[in-house]
């Protein structure tokens, strides 16, 4: 007579294969696009592709744009530590957690079944697990590192969990405790209860946090670092978020793709035309050539010696140069002035308007 397989052990095995789903975690290197040996530059380049791609500016018409940014920002803070990457090739996501949140006894298995094997509290006070408060600096940039790229290093001191001696008590929550009065008669109160867990102690260590300003980038730009915020000793850490801000210019004004400048020239060059070269933001020098008379307040357009569009590096906005008259100083002699009278021909004009 064959043996038969009972439903408790089908109901075990689908239960173990469902609880390694989810020790195992999200799959960072599937959700970044890169290999399993990909080396850091592979990672970082892999990032700022699918962050521009996947950011929920650009997305706003899709409901799990934001989940899908931090899915990618996680990605990459796991993977582009090395520490943190070989945590997670040995012990998946809840490895790199448990490292993390060293003095959280909460049971990934009781997390995942909820109230099937709960005993106390309800499932919603369980999965609202506390957490750190987010930090936000602005990170101020120059207009050239904006036009050309860079990098810039944060030193970030972060309180770290580290074990210490003893208990605490953890995870405290309001419950309901019924008591007998006497025959017939009993009254309910709520008390906190809270866990016993191992004893924490929050240690400052230094971080290096290297922050890419990619061409093109806008003022208020949010730069995020997942669970790099203020820690919480019975939950996860906050954010920190870097909002970037562009100093001003002494020579170019920014709007949106554009750049705005001006230059002042000479009574003489305005009126029998000039060549000049404009030094860029790179360095890189604009040739500018008028052959025509140049009124005070004439604007010219550059097209394509703007800021590049940061979508797309490839396209860039105009540049601007609006030019300025510096008139002469010194004084005309009766002779001068009749002279400019016979080259211009012009007669005297008078008009009053309202100019504003």
């Amino acid at each position: 007579m064959r043996p038969r397989i009972s439903s408790i052990s089908i109901g075990l095995t689908v239960l173990i294969c469902l609880f390694s789903l989810v020790l195992a975690g999200r799959d960072f290197y599937k959700i970044l696009g890169v290999s399993r040996n990909a080396n850091l530059n592979q990672i970082k380049k892999a990032y700022r592709k699918l962050a521009k791609e996947l950011h929920p500016d650009q997305n706003k018409e899709d409901p799990k744009a934001q989940e899908k940014f931090q899915d990618l920002a996680a990605a990459y803070e796991v993977l582009s530590d090395a520490e943190k990457r070989k945590i997670y090739d040995r012990h998946g996501e809840e490895g790199v957690q448990k490292n993390a949140n060293m003095g959280d006894s909460q049971d990934p298995f009781e997390s995942f079944f909820g109230d099937f094997f709960s005993f106390g509290g309800s499932r919603e006070e369980r999965n609202q697990r506390p957490r750190g408060g987010d930090l936000v600096m602005d990170l101020w940039v120059t207009l050239e590192e904006i036009y050309s790229g860079n990098f810039i290093e944060v030193v970030r001191y972060k309180p770290v969990a580290r074990p210490d001696k003893g208990t605490r008590k953890c995870n405290c929550r309001m419950e309901m405790k019924t008591y007998q009065m006497g025959p017939g008669r009993f009254q309910m109160s709520q008390e906190q209860v809270c866990d016993e867990c191992p004893n924490i102690k929050f240690v400052n260590e230094e971080k290096l946090l290297e922050i890419e300003i990619e061409p093109g980038m806008r003022d208020g730009y949010e730069y995020p670092f997942i669970s790099e915020g203020e820690p919480h000793i019975d939950g996860d850490p906050g954010d920190l978020k870097f909002i970037i801000r562009i100093e001003k210019h002494k020579r170019f004004e920014r709007r949106n793709n554009d750049l705005y400048t001006n230059v002042t020239i000479s009574l003489q060059d305005a009126l029998i035309g000039f060549e000049m070269e404009l030094e860029h933001l790179d360095k890189h020098k604009v040739k500018i050539v008028r052959e025509k008379i140049t009124w005070p307040g004439a604007t010219i357009k550059k097209r394509g010696e703007g800021l590049p569009k940061y979508e797309n590096n490839n396209i860039k906005g105009d540049l601007y140069i609006t030019f300025d008259i510096d008139f002469p100083k010194k004084e005309l002699s009766a002779d001068h002035k009749e002279m400019l009278k016979q080259i211009f021909g012009q007669e005297s004009k008078f008009k009053n308007y309202n100019g504003l």
